[in-house]
């Protein structure tokens, strides 16, 4: 969060179009790879043949061709063989598997080679050295288990010339604990993983940089405040977060109450992301007090495209500061998803200087599933 000149942030009319060039390059180059039958995924090979009326590898010219396919459904992902989304040219690659959901039923699973360490790469462009210093250890307060983000932060520590320590943390078991109603046992788990994180930062190991999440953040700074001690005064100065639970309002109570003011007055640095295991990490535009802590979010294009469309018609998008439900689309070597209605909305953001394409902001659960949507560690 650092303090920004808001009339400088729409990008230029000419960054904007040869931003959208290269995605319509890009879009054309991954539709080539996944539906070629020397190079393709047998996922998608076996669904052009059966479910689709036009051929990819001669109709998607460009990203709007993308329109052809039909709303991806994350359905596809649960269950095997998951060896079906590893595309031919990546055969001979060692692969990890990540999941997602997962609380009730089969979970959803996606196959990773190096995607994540190059969202994470990419990402660390972004992060500050004065509040991010190269060579700092890691904490990783968030999920562990099959999980994507425990990779990458790692990844990202040992990137930045780092070592990232971890916690055990079960975000499923949270879910259970939530929809039984044991509260009580809710804030036992929740305190068993605080007191991990503290044991860590005691030990004299030199952390100074921490993925964690709204709530957890919020945890341990008040445990830490029982010891007589603080964020800031444990030795950290920057935090990368993410979740759901991230709003302006609560972004600025974590600024003056937890993190010891602005980073211009001496406060902890913290970066708000909005990502999944499908998309990789969306970064957030400077958060300022000169704009009330408005968070807004710009995915990494070309590798993945977020709009904000109309609720009615997905195919549309709404116009910048119009509310609509965020439509993903990622495009690597090792994925791709074209069109997947996400379980979120928001308002479109215009175009940012650093990310020369639309954004979103006020990120929340899409209102129809809403009721339905269960906030666990997130």
């Amino acid at each position: 969060m650092t303090e920004s000149n808001v009339s400088d942030w729409t990008a230029s009319d000419d960054v904007v179009a040869a931003a959208r060039e290269a995605l319509d390059a890009h879009a054309y180059e991954m539709v080539q790879w996944h539906f070629h039958e020397s190079t393709g995924c047998p996922f998608w090979l076996q669904f052009a043949q059966e479910q689709l009326n036009f051929d990819p590898l001669k109709d998607v010219k460009n990203y709007d061709d993308l329109k052809k396919f039909p709303p991806f459904e994350d359905e596809y992902l649960r269950g095997g063989p998951v060896r079906r989304w590893v595309p031919k040219g990546l055969a001979d690659r060692p692969v990890y598997v990540f999941e997602t959901g997962g609380t009730t039923g089969v979970p959803k699973s996606r196959v990773v080679i190096d995607d994540f360490r190059i969202d994470y790469e990419l990402f660390s462009e972004t992060l500050p050295d004065e509040f991010f210093p190269r060579g700092a250890n890691w904490l990783m307060l968030g999920p562990s288990g099959p999980r994507r983000l425990r990779l990458a932060v790692e990844h990202l520590a040992q990137f930045r010339g780092g070592i990232s320590f971890c916690i055990d943390l079960d975000p499923r078991w949270v879910i259970k604990l939530i929809k039984q109603g044991t509260m009580d046992q809710l804030e036992q788990y929740k305190k068993h993983c605080i007191d991990q994180a503290i044991t860590i930062l005691e030990a004299g190991h030199d952390i100074k940089c921490m993925f964690t999440t709204p709530k957890l953040l919020e945890s341990l700074a008040l445990a830490l405040e029982e010891r007589g001690t603080s964020i800031p005064e444990v030795g950290i100065t920057g935090i990368f977060s993410g979740g759901t639970e991230f709003t302006p309002q609560w972004t600025r109570f974590a600024t003056e109450e937890f993190l010891g003011g602005l980073p211009s007055e001496g406060g902890v640095y913290m970066t708000p992301t909005y990502g999944n295991t499908l998309m990789g990490l969306a970064c957030s535009r400077p958060v300022t007090p000169e704009e009330n802590y408005k968070i807004s979010y710009y995915a990494p294009q070309p590798r993945a495209v977020i709009e904000v469309v109309d609720f009615d018609n997905t195919d549309e998008v709404v116009g910048f500061g119009e509310t609509g439900r965020v439509k993903l689309t990622t495009l690597t070597k090792e994925f791709f998803v074209p069109g997947f209605l996400e379980r979120d909305e928001g308002e479109r953001e215009l175009p940012y200087e650093k990310y020369p394409w639309d954004g979103v902001s006020g990120v929340r659960p899409y209102r129809a599933l809403a009721e339905a949507t269960t906030v666990g560690v997130y």
